[in-house]
């Protein structure tokens, strides 16, 4: 698979300004604010690895008629002047006194008027990323002006993708496909977990990721307890089952699955589990077309992972991805999103092999019009095992 070219042309986001633009006159907004990496790569294309750094705020001005405004520190103005923003406003950050308030307060009052509504994310899944002190301050700066929920407007925008968000969605699946092939080569019994690990780290980044910042590394005697542990340096042994989890990015976006090794040999319990998280896959693909809700996938694996009894504490079976390495809608029993051609969606149903041990299987999909698809490339029932006997 070639790659696709970086980045989008400026008719991607003039088409998600019109879409938000035409959702924000129907939820009554004047203008949007935006702070979260995500979200603001959303409108303008800003790509950097400097969100590490918690110490400055980065705004973004949707205004309901016009082009977006950054207001932004100073060291960040360069790279977003590549993007297709034209109006960018900085301020020499960090500023203890006023950190960007009052830059961002004389954009909101004169793109949503002295009595405006400005709608900002405050739903599950989001977060504000400046100060709550500066958030108080801002209100106070504009009133009369209101700062209240977008209702999860923007959440909505982003659910749905284009097909260039798609294609470089499953171009990164194709590199972690390309890693997961190579594991043989690097994992067997007596292979330290670390090493492992780092190993993988090093195939992603040579099959074309541009970084991982997402890889989680159970391993235990046939299954394991959690889906998140890091690695440690316990050499692999006889009858574990190892699960490599990545969520690399490629040009921004997330792939978000994982594979199951078995260690030597797989006992009868491990591999029937392993089959039976094949088969809760092809349930939920067999559901997964526009109309059908969140909540419907859930139940179709879980009728096959616990037999119907309500899922597991890991709480979901599965998620929105994207720019994000999880994002909304949740497969868990009460989420209704109804399902639209263009969402991303994980599939991930966990199943307990033994008393304190489970095994959970990954796969990425996109829902067309007629149905599913692939975007990983899906695993074989039996479980591949590693450093076996002969």
């Amino acid at each position: 698979m070639n790659a696709p070219e970086r980045g989008f042309p400026d008719e991607e986001y003039r088409a998600r300004l019109r879409r938000a633009q035409s959702a924000m006159v129907e939820a009554g907004l004047d203008a949007l604010l935006v702070t979260t990496e995500a979200d603001v790569r959303y409108f303008t294309g800003f790509l950097t690895r400097f969100w590490e750094s918690p110490t400055r705020p980065w705004f973004i001005v949707v205004p309901a008629v016009g082009l977006p405004i950054a207001v932004i520190p100073s060291i960040g103005a360069p790279l977003m002047g590549r993007t297709w923003l034209h109006d960018v406003r900085s301020w020499r950050a960090p500023d203890a006194e006023d950190d960007g308030v009052s830059l961002l307060g004389e954009a909101l009052r004169e793109v949503a008027g002295p009595a405006g509504i400005v709608g900002t994310p405050m739903g599950p899944e989001t977060h504000l990323r400046m100060p709550l002190g500066d958030y108080a301050r801002l209100a106070e700066r504009i009133a009369p002006m209101r700062l209240r929920s977008d209702a999860g407007l923007v959440q909505a925008l982003r659910r749905v993708k284009s097909d260039r968000e798609i294609a470089k969605i499953h171009h990164a699946c194709a590199i972690a496909d390309r890693a997961f092939a190579h594991v043989p080569e690097i994992a067997g019994p007596g292979v330290p977990l670390s090493t492992v690990a780092r190993r993988f780290q090093a195939l992603c980044l040579e099959e074309g990721a541009d970084w991982v910042p997402y890889l989680a590394c159970p391993c235990d005697a046939g299954g394991y307890a959690d889906v998140i542990s890091p690695a440690d340096d316990r050499p692999l042994a006889h009858g574990d089952v190892l699960m490599l989890d990545t969520g690399l990015v490629h040009d921004g976006h997330f792939c978000d699955f994982d594979r199951n090794f078995a260690i030597g040999h797989a006992t009868p319990a491990t591999r029937d589990a392993h089959r039976r998280l094949i088969e809760a896959v092809d349930a939920a693909m067999t559901l997964a077309r526009p109309g059908a809700r969140a909540c419907d996938l859930f139940h179709a694996m879980d009728a096959i992972v616990t037999g119907g009894a309500g899922g597991s504490d890991t709480g979901r079976l599965g998620h929105g991805l994207g720019t994000q390495l999880t994002e909304g809608p949740s497969l868990v029993p009460g989420d209704t999103t109804r399902l639209e051609p263009g969402m991303v969606l994980t599939l991930e149903p966990g199943i307990e092999v033994s008393r304190g041990r489970i095994l959970v299987h990954e796969e990425n999909i996109v829902i067309r019009e007629t149905g599913a698809e692939f975007l990983s490339t899906p695993a074989a029932p039996g479980i591949v095992v590693l450093g076996a006997a002969g």
